[in-house]
């Protein structure tokens, strides 16, 4: 059994009478005897006290608990950090590996990973990338400089580019820009656009490299919607190849053997405390055809 690092919820006001009928209420997708479960082993608590079913209700009070996962699938795939200060720490992610716990996965996480590698239950992801994109996610090391560096991803100083392997798009002139208005739609965790709506979503495209089945495209957002590079490749008529959400949704390949070809590739900001400018790229390659070039997974034993 695999425990996700605790993740916390205060009370508001006028609520059920026990802190369980909330949590039943507030995440009707957990059973109620999960919630029960996980209450009498200890897993529910006030930050000192563990909370078992009875616990009354008080507006106000923070309740953290953790999420359990019976069987969790190891991802056969490495990170590996290309930056590390006192402040800051880049990885450099590999495809299928979510950046937070959720859904199945808890351990086989990059925050949960590098936390335990470094030995740094203070590390804290400033930004994520998709559990099936690749490249650079920037770590908070500590709280003293946090503020600073979240503020950089809040209000958008710090430039992203990616690359994409996607079939051509010959009809269109390069450098090119699109824009559209981006909605959640359906199932809930697909995006889609709306057209005749004013843009809130912006994406400059340019041409790295032309194939024949497939081009390397670079992609910068200069917006950052959910999924928005993924709907606006697959809304212009190229979607990323091994996309299986876009621009329909499709079963994902057993195994890890079909990443989808997206790959944060570099981040560029000015230091909020140096004022020196800073550069990372990731050093992932390119493999052959419509695919990441993925090392092989560690043999047994």
């Amino acid at each position: 059994m695999s425990l996700a690092p605790k993740s916390r919820v205060t009370l508001p006001p006028g609520h059920g009478s026990t802190v369980l009928a909330f949590l039943i209420e507030r995440f009707p997708a957990i059973p109620a005897t999960e919630w029960a479960g996980r209450m009498a082993r200890g897993l529910v608590d006030d930050g000192d006290t563990p909370l078992d079913p009875g616990s009354p209700y008080q507006a106000g009070l923070t309740v953290y608990y953790r999420r359990e996962v019976p069987v969790e699938p190891r991802v056969p795939f490495e990170e590996t950090i290309v930056h590390i200060d006192d402040d800051l720490v880049v990885a450099d992610k590999p495809h299928f590996l979510p950046v937070m716990p959720a859904g199945a996965y808890v351990e086989e996480t990059l925050s949960v990973r590098l936390a335990r590698r470094l030995g740094n239950p203070e590390l804290v992801a400033l930004h994520r990338l998709d559990r099936a994109t690749a490249g650079l996610v920037v770590f908070s090391a500590r709280p003293a400089s946090r503020d600073a560096y979240t503020r950089l991803f809040r209000e958008r100083l710090i430039e992203k580019t990616y690359e994409a392997l996607a079939p051509p798009l010959p009809s269109l002139a390069f450098p090119y820009v699109h824009e559209s208005h981006l909605a959640k739609g359906e199932p809930f965790f697909r995006m889609q656009e709306v057209p005749g709506a004013r843009a809130n979503a912006r994406t400059e495209i340019d041409v790295l490299e032309r194939g024949d089945a497939l081009w390397r495209y670079q992609l910068k957002p200069v917006t950052g919607r959910k999924h928005q590079l993924r709907v606006h490749m697959a809304a212009l008529g190229a979607p990323i190849a091994g996309d299986v959400f876009y621009p329909e949704l499709r079963d994902e390949a057993p195994g890890f053997t079909e990443p989808m070809c997206l790959l944060a590739r570099e981040l560029f900001f000015i230091d909020p405390f140096s004022g020196l400018e800073r550069r990372f790229r990731s050093q992932r390659e390119w493999g052959g055809s419509a695919k990441m070039a993925l090392p092989p997974p560690p043999s047994p034993g």
